[in-house]
């Protein structure tokens, strides 16, 4: 069989569509697409496979699992009014931001009519979107007190660095800086998850959003586990609080990591900062990373933390790459520590 110009490779295909060639396998492992097979093996993408994944894409962005798109395409419509619902209320609430941000316009237009001069910081908090967070503080050991700032934090913000990087004292300076701000350590099944199922026992919404999450993940091929209700129960209780997670994959293995982080995403930029520790190539998934994320690297030498770029070539981009491992590995390693001599 031979092949046009118009049949792409997984990587063009990817490329053009916006999505990781990861995304392409999944579709085809669920039985959503099927691309052809060149004479010597390889996987084609033509103008309907690339329609197809472009639908599909378009769906997962309004929030429905993989099991909700296969229906829609099949022909179920149903399973188009939560999602849409959702995505309603997110275009209302920035409707109300343009709203305000239009008041200031004209309050602004009004006082130069007035003949008095806006002050800088009105110009300036115009001109910053609604939902823009930073936080300034000294950085912790092992940086002795240097002054750091980090802008325009985004909603999802990984934090990665190698054992004995000082990432962990970064986290918890961020959770005890940014207002509204919360740490969660390791030790949140042991210590939290009692006390999160008992909350989940006593409130029946809370459980119920819990369980309609539970069953996304499962549906995207997660494994239900009590790390994984236990976590999902603390984001829900969490509300307003800004989380900051040590290890986000702690106990989740590879299927299920791969699940949430495509969960996390679906927030989109509107909801509260989230910060996650991670070193596993299964949450941050550099290929897949979205204009909503930014990366925290915590060099080896101590240096001051850099936000890193997911591209290839930018400054830090192989740091942060070196750092990550697959799940598998990372389950060999845990429990490492970095271990450092006493000076005499």
């Amino acid at each position: 069989m031979s092949f046009s110009a118009q049949f792409l490779s997984p990587a063009e295909a990817a490329k053009r569509l916006g999505v990781s060639v990861k995304a392409l396998r999944v579709y085809e492992q669920r039985g959503l697409i099927a691309p052809v097979r060149t004479a010597v093996g390889w996987r084609a993408y033509g103008p309907d496979e690339m329609a197809r994944v472009a639908e599909i894409a378009a769906l997962r962005e309004l929030g429905l699992s993989l099991s909700q798109v296969a229906r829609v395409l099949e022909g179920d419509a149903e399973s188009l009014e939560p999602a849409l619902a959702a995505h309603q209320a997110a275009l209302e609430g920035r409707l109300h931001e343009l709203v305000d941000a239009v008041d200031k316009v004209r309050r602004l237009r009004a006082d130069l009519s007035g003949g008095r001069a806006p002050a800088a910081f009105d110009l300036a908090n115009l001109m910053r979107p609604a939902s823009n967070v930073s936080v300034a503080f000294d950085l912790p050991w092992p940086w002795g007190g240097e002054r750091i700032e980090l802008q325009d934090i985004r909603s999802l913000n990984y934090i990665i660095g190698p054992l004995g990087s000082g990432k962990t004292q970064l986290a918890k300076r961020i959770a005890e800086t940014l207002p509204g701000a919360a740490f969660l350590g390791l030790d949140r099944l042991a210590h939290g998850g009692a006390a999160a199922k008992a909350l989940l026992n006593r409130d029946p919404v809370l459980k119920s959003r819990v369980d309609r999450t539970v069953t996304w993940l499962v549906e995207d091929g997660a494994t239900v586990s009590e790390a994984l209700v236990c976590l999902l129960a603390r984001l829900e209780i969490a509300g307003p609080t800004i989380l900051v997670i040590d290890m986000l994959e702690q106990g989740l293995d590879k299927a299920t990591q791969e699940a949430l982080i495509v969960c996390l995403r679906r927030r989109g930029s509107e909801s509260r900062p989230l910060f996650c520790l991670t070193r596993s190539s299964a949450i941050l998934d550099l290929d897949a990373v979205g204009n909503d994320e930014s990366i925290i690297l915590c060099p080896a030498n101590h240096s001051p933390p850099t936000i890193v770029r997911p591209y290839p070539g930018f400054p830090g981009f192989e740091a942060v790459a070196t750092c990550l491992a697959s799940p598998e590995v990372r389950a060999r390693t845990e429990g490492v520590i970095a271990w450092r001599p006493q000076v005499a």
